[in-house]
């Protein structure tokens, strides 16, 4: 069991130097340290520096340096609420619901998502004390249900089985909601041919062929006829569309539904009191223009509303690779649990909801099935496809000691697991939380979009009245030919031109396309980034990504494989195994690579570790602990030196470096660096040689980069020498290495860069690098074995596939995502301005074209089908032949698994 830790933070200036309540360096009584330690008394000087951790057990934990981590408890300055929306059809809905939430003076910001039908908001802490957050969230959804829409709020924090069943009802729901509207679709194009099947027999007697007249047709020429279809249209298949559009005018938040409400319901009126008051001779019988508007109106929303579903289903097949049931294996306490047979002899399998799975339990994994949860392998032998999770197409082996991720599949042989994370916590899980957040969180340059969008509706029915009593009024006269254009009607009658006119404004614009062009790309680029194994935090991250113009590598564990071995070791007078020994008992319990590399040396060479009491954990510098009654320091040769009053002499540890690191000679591709062994009343008494194999795809990395024309900068805390032999393997000038760095200097580079007007990404994988990933512009953090760190959690993308090429992957899709979305608000932008003006009769006089109502309402129903197909293509990058280059080239330059 784990012992309570008694946390000690001392602050480092940047050449660190301990500091207790005497002032003594290092050199103090070890008692009196561990009686302080004991009663959590020590005192300490605060310097602007990183800090480290005492602990009186050997569990090792990390302060952050950087306030951006926040890794200490602090009261939260927001609380965070997630609304569904429901009702939201165009740009100008979002505006609205954005509008009604921010103007609560509770609410701090709010991110309103048409696609994903949701409105993040944050809460404002200090105002709402009074309150509990549920409450202020329902009435916020009450205020939004008001002005015409339907909302209410997430429950959030729910087990994997609540939130599937969810899951698939909104789908059921979103399937049934497509059926209900290719019925309408087909119930409003049988009164489009009916309608129009009166101008059938013109059409045919022009192409030569003749027909009588029967009874059907004499009837669909019928003006009453006509009549009867149109208000058919209107209350059957158009029923919900007006009702909604006339709903959203009276409340204050028209939408599209409004604009093709009016339009509709005004060709109908006119035509009605033009056809039962004769005497007004106005001569505005058109209705079969209310009808085929409905009928292409309501053909685009369908299959708008397919390719609306089609553009998350990538979300789903994420979704659905969550297993609500795992197979508990349960036996008996007397049997060995940890025996290399998948199934006991007098275990019993039981099947339970996967929320009720606990860490420790056994779980039994078949050949086929989804693993439900993440964990350790303990018996069997299998391969497993990762794919989805990492977007590594080929399977992985997986024995015993091996971790696996919920969400993979199993493959060959069954396994039997040990779970280490459940349920909501789950790596699946936490991707599907991850990828929702960020197709919550809007690309800056949809503010553009949304400035429009917001009064776009008033100023469309401003512009369409005002095109009615220009030509009505003034155009007419002006351009006396106009009338004799067939929009005026066989007579020339100003009224039926001026208001097919105004119509046809109104219907032709399309605000939908605006509110679509930037979260349809977004929604499918991280969806389609998920499928790849790259979880990106939001739109704003593929918008700064794309901008990138610097690329920042670390080089332990980013740059080199991160799984160092200790290939020679070196001491003043002491044997090998002595000095591994004491190390390794000093490093037993931290989590750095180098750490793990010493104490799996010292284990296969079967040494016995030390009595260690008590650990210093300094990032980026080493690690102080007691051992044998005596402070041991392991590091770097400048901190550990620091540490203790007797110093070797320069010579000396040159000599001491040159024997280290000159026992054995390894290939170009590997990183040496030396580690120093410290002790009180001796100072340096040996140093260890550390060993790491560059990354099969850091140089083609490197190189795909360049040809970008993107610079790419080493920063590393390791020695010069070992960061310049890699630097020049990848291919990184001299002029872009630093080398000695700690985690400050680490980030001060970053901002230097910032400073001086370059965009960057920092790419890298431990603590070390946590500041810096926070710092810039973009970090980008892998992610090994699918365990969180303090780099993923500052990070904005996450390497799930654990591969430096990924980097350019990401970049490759922020730029292809951001190329989609700038394409898509040129389009709704370039659409509406140039059919706008040919739509209120800008070419009539001249060129003598005009649109009718209806080819109003099918153009503007492509612009939005346009915008959403667009988006789709985006499904297109990264197929299947790039797949498969990129599995050869891996497999061709790493071993085969065992089979």
């Amino acid at each position: 069991m784990a012992m309570a830790a008694d946390l000690l933070r001392l602050s480092l200036s940047t050449e660190p130097k301990l500091s207790f309540g005497n002032g003594v360096k290092l050199r103090v009584d070890r008692f009196d340290l561990l009686r302080r330690r004991r009663f959590s008394r020590f005192y300490y000087r605060p310097r602007a520096s990183p800090g480290f951790v005492l602990f009186n057990s050997l569990e090792t934990r990390l302060q952050s340096q950087e306030s951006s981590l926040q890794l200490t408890k602090q009261k939260p300055k927001y609380s965070s609420v997630l609304l569904d929306v429901n009702g939201m059809m165009c740009g100008g809905c979002v505006s609205r619901v954005k509008s009604v939430i921010s103007s609560d003076e509770r609410v701090d910001s709010v991110v309103v998502n048409l696609l994903t039908e949701t409105a993040a908001i944050k809460l404002k802490q200090e105002l709402i004390e009074s309150e509990t957050v549920e409450s202020v969230a329902e009435s916020i959804a009450q205020r939004v249900t008001d002005c015409g829409f339907t909302a209410k709020r997430r429950v959030s924090g729910l087990g994997i089985g609540e939130n599937v069943r969810k899951w698939k009802e909104m789908l059921k729901k979103k399937d049934e909601l497509l059926v209900k509207s290719r019925n309408r679709v087909a119930f409003a194009w049988t009164l489009v041919a009916l309608c129009c099947g009166s101008h059938a027999s013109h059409i045919l007697h022009s192409l030569g062929i003749h027909i009588g007249h029967g009874t059907v047709l004499e009837a669909l020429h019928n003006s009453y006829v006509k009549g009867g279809l149109a208000l058919a249209a209107l209350l059957g298949p158009g029923r919900d569309l007006l009702v909604d559009g006339l709903l959203a005018f009276k409340k204050g938040s028209p939408n599209m539904n409004s604009l093709v409400g009016f339009g509709s319901i005004a060709a109908f009126i006119i035509s009605a009191v033009s056809l039962l008051n004769p005497r007004l001779e106005w001569d505005a019988s058109f209705f079969d223009e209310p009808v085929m508007l409905l009928g292409f109106v309501l053909l685009g929303r369908s299959l708008e509303e397919k390719a609306r579903i089609t553009a998350s289903s990538d979300m789903n097949e994420l979704l659905s690779l969550i297993s609500t049931q795992s197979r508990l294996m349960i036996s008996s306490s007397d049997s060995d649990s940890s025996a290399d047979s998948v199934l006991c002899s007098d275990a019993i399998c039981i099947e339970v909801p996967s929320d009720d799975i606990r860490v420790g339990d056994s779980v039994l994994v078949l050949p086929g099935e989804t693993i439900p949860v993440d964990g350790k392998v303990l018996a069997g032998r299998s391969v497993v496809d990762e794919s989805m999770l990492t977007g590594e197409s080929l399977p992985v082996f997986k024995e015993k000691g091996l971790t696996v991720s919920a969400g993979t599949i199993n493959w060959d042989g069954p396994l039997r697991i040990e779970a280490t994370s459940t349920g909501s916590n789950s790596t699946i899980s936490k991707i599907v939380r991850m990828v929702e957040d960020a197709q919550g969180q809007e690309a800056p340059v949809q503010r553009f979009a949304d400035a429009i969008a917001g009064p776009f509706v008033y100023s469309i029915m401003t512009l369409s009245a005002a095109t009615f009593a220009f030509w009505y009024y003034a155009g007419s006269h002006i351009f006396p030919d106009v009338l004799l254009n067939d929009i005026a009607g066989p007579d020339g009658d100003p009224l039926l031109l001026s208001l097919k006119l105004a119509v046809d404004v109104l219907v032709v614009s399309c605000p939908c396309a605006l509110g679509l062009a930037t979260p349809t790309a977004i929604l499918v680029g991280t969806s389609l980034g998920a499928r790849q194994g790259l979880l990106i935090r939001g739109g704003d991250v593929l918008e700064r990504l794309a901008s990138v113009d610097h690329v920042a590598f670390d080089k332990t564990g980013t740059l080199t494989e991160g799984k160092p071995t200790v290939f020679s070791v070196a001491s003043f007078a002491y044997d090998e195994s002595e000095i591994l020994q004491i190390a390794a008992a000093v490093e037993r319990t931290a989590t750095h690579p180098i750490a793990t590399a010493i104490v799996k040396k010292a284990e296969s060479l079967n040494l016995a570790f030390p009595e260690t009491r008590g650990q210093l954990v300094e990032p980026g510098f080493g690690t102080l602990a007691e051992v044998n009654g005596c402070l041991v320091a392991v590091g770097k040769l400048e901190w550990v030196n620091e540490q203790f009053q007797i110093k070797p002499s320069p010579s000396d540890l040159m000599n001491l470096e040159h024997a280290v690191m000159h026992q054995s000679s390894s290939p170009s591709n590997y990183s040496k660096s030396a580690v120093y062994v410290g002790r009180e009343g001796e100072g340096v008494i040996g140093a260890i040689g550390i060993s790491d194999s560059l990354r099969y795809d850091a140089e083609s990395t490197v190189s795909r980069l360049q040809q970008k024309r993107i610079k790419t900068i080493l920063i590393s805390g390791d020695r010069e020498e070992a960061v310049a032999t890699i630097a020049k393997t990848v291919g990184i000038g001299r002029e872009f290495v630093n080398a000695s760095l700690t985690p400050q200097q680490k980030s001060t580079v970053i901002s230097t860069l910032q400073t001086a007007g370059h965009h960057i990404a920092m790419v890298g994988d431990g603590i070390n690098d946590a500041p810096s990933l926070a710092l810039a512009d973009v970090g980008i953090a892998l992610q090994t074995e699918a365990q969180e760190t303090a780099a993923s959690d500052a990070a904005s993308i996450i390497l799930l596939g654990n591969k430096l090429s990924q980097v350019v992957d990401a970049l490759d899709l922020a730029q292809t995502t951001m190329a989609k979305v700038y394409q898509n608000l040129s389009w709704a932008v370039a659409y509406n301005a140039v059919a706008i003006p040919i739509a209120a009769g800008v070419l009539l006089p001249q060129y003598d074209f005009a649109m009718t109502p209806s080819l109003s309402g099918g153009l503007m129903a492509l612009s939005s089908i346009f915008v959403v197909t667009n988006s789709l293509l985006l499904r297109l990058h990264g197929g299947p032949e790039k797949s498969r280059k990129n599995n050869v080239n891996k497999t061709s330059q790493m071993p085969t698994a065992p089979s």
